[in-house]
């Protein structure tokens, strides 16, 4: 593949964190379509070299700012996350190891990388990468906000990010700390 994902990917990444104000212990969930990057149709040619370049470049942004990566499965595994055991010490884990075919090439990857991996069906992260429309959005905290990052794309996959804030509550009479 002539572009480089690994850079694309680690960029996307570095502005997503400092856009959304990330901080140690953020839980950035990733949807990635490794078909989608390589060019093709999201689902029909999972392909490991080009998840593995892409978690490169997300994974270690995110280990150097010390935030917990969740991977997100495909559909075949009804879109769950795996995600480093410290992230969710209290979390319901289910029994799942993903594979190419059947959770995606991104989140077998993170399974076989992370040092203590667990897969749960839901998370309530803080930010995410969707690379390819792989519908993160049911594992963001309720009120997910877009983020527009420079890049639009990884490899030949549209990517698209949010990140997460408080909800507000109260009503005329209430003060918001806009720094949320």
């Amino acid at each position: 593949m002539s572009v480089d994902i690994y850079s694309q990917a680690k960029q996307a990444c570095e502005e997503l964190c400092n856009v959304a104000k990330l901080k140690a212990g953020s839980i950035v969930v990733v949807g990635c379509s490794s078909s989608e990057v390589a060019g093709g149709t999201i689902g029909k040619n999972s392909n490991l070299e080009v998840a593995e370049q892409v978690f490169k470049g997300i994974y270690e942004v995110l280990s150097e700012k010390k935030i917990y990566l969740a991977a997100q499965c495909c559909e075949h595994l009804n879109r769950a996350v795996i995600v480093e055991h410290d992230a969710v010490p209290y979390a319901e884990i289910v029994n799942v190891v993903p594979q190419p075919k059947a959770g995606g090439s991104f989140a077998t990857t993170a399974y076989k990388t992370f040092k203590n991996p667990v897969a749960l069906e839901e998370i309530k992260a803080d930010a995410g990468l969707d690379i390819g429309g792989t519908l993160i959005g049911m594992h963001l905290k309720k009120v997910a906000v877009p983020v527009r990052l420079s890049l639009d794309h990884i490899g030949n996959a549209i990517l698209l990010a949010a990140r997460t804030r408080p909800k507000f509550i109260g009503g005329c009479r209430a003060v918001y700390d806009e720094n949320m």
